[in-house]
């Protein structure tokens, strides 16, 4: 336990750092909203590029790790489509603890495996992204066209905007780097290290940044429920299937982190686009990250005691 609480302090210390700094509004409020497209668009995928580039695929095994992770999400959405109306929810909040119950931070997934698990979890857990991020955003967008917000257009622009999300763009780029032997030669290489290693500790903070803790005021069902299923069920589920699957430590850890992150914080701007529970959405971006500064350390510690 005190392992993974070392491992893993550290991210939550950077995430508090970025709630303090917002307080203060340092630098200030017109700073973060650029610091935050700087890492998204630029820091982040190449971390990713330089990661997958150069990554040594035989030390994970993914075809496991994958299926388990799809697999989940799948049946979770239509568990919840299916079970909508007993949820007690309006379909605004309804589609907020949807997002809530299946999305991911990746800039917490990405600095998790890599304190816990190193370069294999790196290598995992942008493996994991490249994957999940548009089944995940795919199955989000098509809960709200099912539910006749913003019809078939909210779809086609969902659609487009996937077709364009740096993240992904940069996980292609680096496996087909990878798979064609081309690697990053030359000075390529230490430039995309130098500037990747920047993207952990400013998402982090940018992530912390965000958070809105005047939205858990007045918080419902709906909010816990979210918070059930995604720091109880789903990674018990993973679990118990990663167990059965046979997966590897890396593999299991990689998922079981996974599926217990706190929710993206860019659900919020989904909410909003496509006519969800905005606020609603902020107070269960905030509450599952503060709550995943507990619940997280605690899902780790007992895979490495079963494991």
């Amino acid at each position: 336990m005190l392992d993974v609480i070392h491992a893993l302090g550290p991210l939550f210390l950077l995430i508090l750092a970025g709630v303090v700094l917002r307080r203060l509004r340092f630098p200030d409020d017109q700073f973060w909203p650029g610091a935050e497209r700087f890492i998204y668009f630029l820091l982040f995928p190449a971390m990713l590029i330089s990661t997958l580039a150069t990554a040594d695929f035989t030390q994970v095994t993914f075809g496991g790790m994958i299926g388990l992770l799809s697999s989940l999400m799948i049946l979770l959405a239509a568990v919840l489509w299916l079970q909508r109306h007993r949820l007690g929810s309006d379909p605004a909040s309804f589609s907020s603890m949807f997002q809530g119950s299946l999305r991911f931070n990746t800039y917490v997934g990405l600095a998790g495996a890599a304190a816990l698990y190193g370069e294999a979890g790196i290598t995992a857990a942008a493996v994991a992204i490249a994957v999940m991020v548009p089944l995940v955003n795919i199955l989000c967008v098509l809960m709200f066209v099912a539910s006749d917000s913003r019809g078939l257009a909210g779809l086609w622009r969902a659609l487009k905007a996937l077709t364009r999300n740096p993240l992904l763009l940069a996980c292609a780029a680096g496996i087909a780097l990878n798979l064609s032997g081309i690697g990053l030669p030359g000075w390529s290489r230490d430039t995309l290290a130098l500037a990747g290693k920047a993207a952990l500790p400013l998402g982090l903070i940018a992530v912390g940044v965000a958070l809105q803790p005047k939205a858990l005021h007045g918080t419902g069902a709906a909010f816990w429920q979210a918070c059930g299923i995604k720091f109880g069920l789903l990674p018990l589920l993973t679990l118990a299937g990663g167990s059965l699957l046979g997966l590897g430590s890396v593999e299991l850890g990689v998922v079981v982190l996974f599926t217990a992150l706190p929710t993206a914080t860019s659900s919020y701007i989904l909410a909003r686009q496509m006519g969800g529970n905005a606020p609603l959405m902020a107070a269960i971006i905030t509450g599952q990250t503060l709550l995943a500064m507990a619940v997280l350390p605690a899902w780790m510690a007992l895979l490495t005691l079963l494991q």
